[in-house]
């Protein structure tokens, strides 16, 4: 057998095993790469390879995603695809999902991460003119800087010229995508991570709708923040999530089993992409 074919067939059985040790009543599918348009097809190919020909197809599933982000509206129709199937979708975190996969990640009922996982601000990446990714709130906070400046008139020509060189076309679409990520973050944070969210743990009052969008709201806009992170690649730990952005995440750290089979797992996907160059890696494991 081909070394790759191989390594392809370890990975798949250890992928099983990962999901009949840590999670035997949910499928599982991985997630490796940028999000962008190119992966859709596959994914949804995938969900189909887990749906297709079952008379009982579990209400779970587990996602375990490793990105760096992307696009925000390939997200969204990622979102709708597993949810056309799943009624409960956790995400298991073992190292990085920025960006647009921090987005993604709080779309679950459940986020489980460890000392080494991070997320990421939400400031949504948009494909440039030259096919790059950049950080759309960088070119709107410059943008508003300068139209700040000049209406006390302390702009300086350099600045001007800036101005001058932007697509405002291309300025509205950074204010659309940005105005998307908050929205879905508010909707899916409402609707599936705080839809058991029934009593406040400090004052052991009843949480309401508006509790649950006024918190939601809290998070977005937090995430969104510039000027809290500074940084559009700022990696945000476990703890900052809960003690700051009072989020509640599952710390698999000392579930010592769970966090060697992520590890290793995590390892050995990375390893074969990095290796071949490939853009995705996305398996699959049934629940039995």
């Amino acid at each position: 057998m081909p070394l790759n074919n191989a390594m392809q067939s370890y990975i798949i059985f250890t992928v099983d095993n990962y999901r009949k040790n840590n999670f035997p009543d949910s499928d599982l599918i991985t997630y490796y790469g940028s999000i962008e348009h190119g992966a859709l097809e596959l994914w949804e190919k995938q969900i189909g390879n887990l749906v297709t020909n079952r008379e009982d197809i579990p209400e779970d599933l587990v996602v375990i995603l490793s990105t760096h982000g992307g696009s925000v509206e390939c997200v969204e129709k990622m979102v709708d695809i597993s949810r056309r199937f799943y009624k409960k979708i956790s995400f298991v975190i073992p190292s990085q999902a920025m960006s647009a996969g921090t987005i993604w990640a709080m779309s679950g009922d459940n986020i489980y991460m460890s000392y080494l996982s991070s997320l990421g601000p939400i400031d949504p990446q948009v494909q440039s003119n030259d096919g790059r990714w950049v950080p759309a709130l960088g070119y709107l906070d410059k943008f508003n800087e300068i139209v700040e400046k000049s209406k006390n008139g302390t702009v300086s020509q350099v600045e001007l010229m800036m101005i001058n060189q932007l697509d405002l076309a291309n300025l509205r679409r950074y204010e659309q995508a940005t105005e998307l990520s908050v929205s879905l973050l508010k909707k899916w944070l409402t609707k599936y991570k705080f839809k058991d969210w029934s009593y406040k743990e400090t004052t052991g009052e009843a949480v309401t709708e508006r509790c649950k969008l006024d918190r939601a709201r809290q998070i977005a806009e937090a995430l969104s923040d510039n000027n809290k992170w500074l940084s559009h690649s700022r990696f945000i730990n476990i703890d900052t999530l809960q003690s700051d952005l009072n989020i509640r995440i599952d710390d698999y750290t000392d579930n010592h089993q769970m966090m060697g089979e992520t590890t290793n797992l995590h390892d050995l996907i990375l390893d074969f992409k990095l290796k071949n160059n490939y853009a995705w890696i996305i398996y699959i494991a049934k629940r039995e």
